[in-house]
């Protein structure tokens, strides 16, 4: 088997960010383990009756443009987010769509010289907050879809998967796993590990589901990687590509085939590591390129500014990355 991997033709920008069609709420709801200091919403909108129906394949991602004006006194660009619900959206019709936001409140700091050193006041992202408002019924202007890369292959059964998420980045792998393991024709039967990095254990994800799902399919295995909380044996608590590393007698059969696909969603830091890992244990053939500076140079010598700027992920190796 070559690195290619066959991909649909998947629909792009039917509706552009400059002429949203409105949505409709029909829920949103945290989708967290437990209390956290973190809010993140499971937001579904019913996008009936507009271009967007039937349009998305699980994987891609829409536009959201909040209302309001920037500091400019400009409208605001549009964000992207990316679906949290398989290709038949969360109604079985493809008329709902879904996805994962995450309120953000943070401190404001200097990044410039032109910026004020004391400034220290207290910001709400624009969007994210805007859409952990919403209430059912309420209208939210939309655009897309986006993307045409990441997404499950064409022969879903052809291929063994590794999905790797961080935070928010479990979106597209509840919409992918409910289409491998939930789909009309039939669970998938292949190998399917999903790992999930969050700082606690009340942080993480659809946890839920993914317990369920691993408890009704054999071949579906849910990991967990909580970087902020020791472990029960009073280990310290770990971060995704060093629960690969450490558990890499169980992940290299699967790594070492020649069938298994590579998805990465999550904050930009995952791919360091991973690429890291990979290729400290033999296990990048495939998934990698490397430039020839990195020739002679033990992986776990490559800096992160190397890895950056000298290793390229095949088409076996899916990244979305932010």
């Amino acid at each position: 088997m070559t690195d290619s991997v066959l991909l649909e033709d998947v629909q792009l920008k039917l509706v552009k960010p400059t002429q949203p069609v409105l949505g409709k709420v029909v829920s949103n709801e945290l989708c967290m383990n437990g209390k956290s200091a973190s809010f993140v919403k499971h937001l579904a909108i019913d996008v009936s009756d507009t271009p967007l129906a039937g349009a998305f394949r699980s994987g891609q991602s829409f536009g959201v443009i909040p209302p309001g004006e920037d500091e400019r006194g400009k409208p605001h660009k549009v964000r992207l987010y990316s679906l949290a619900c398989p290709s038949w959206g969360e109604d079985g019709k493809a008329e709902i769509i879904s996805t994962t936001p995450k309120r953000l409140i943070d401190e404001y700091f200097c990044e410039t010289s032109a910026d004020d050193p004391d400034d220290h006041h207290l910001f709400l992202g624009v969007c994210s907050n805007y859409l952990c408002d919403l209430r059912v019924g309420d209208a939210v202007a939309l655009s897309g879809p986006n993307g045409k890369r990441f997404q499950l292959p064409t022969a879903t059964s052809d291929h063994d998967y590794l999905f790797l998420a961080t935070g928010t980045g479990i979106a597209p792998f509840r919409g992918m796993l409910r289409e491998l393991l939930t789909g009309p024709d039939g669970p998938c039967t292949s190998q399917i590990h999903l790992v999930m990095g969050s700082q606690y254990s009340t942080d993480l994800l659809y946890h839920d589901l993914f317990e369920d799902l691993a408890a009704t399919h054999a071949n579906f295995h849910y990991h967990c990687a909580i970087s902020r909380e020791k472990r029960p044996d009073g280990r310290q608590g770990l971060y995704v590509p060093e629960l690969l590393a450490e558990r890499v007698d169980e992940f290299a059969p699967l790594l070492a085939n020649p069938r298994t696909l590579i998805y990465v969603c999550g904050l930009a830091g995952l791919k360091v590591g991973l690429f890291r890992t990979l290729a400290q244990h033999g296990l990048d053939n495939g998934y990698l390129r490397c430039a020839e500076s990195l020739e002679g140079i033990t992986p776990s010598d490559w800096s992160d500014v190397k890895i950056k700027r000298s290793i390229q992920p095949t088409a076996r190796c899916m990244l979305e990355l932010y």
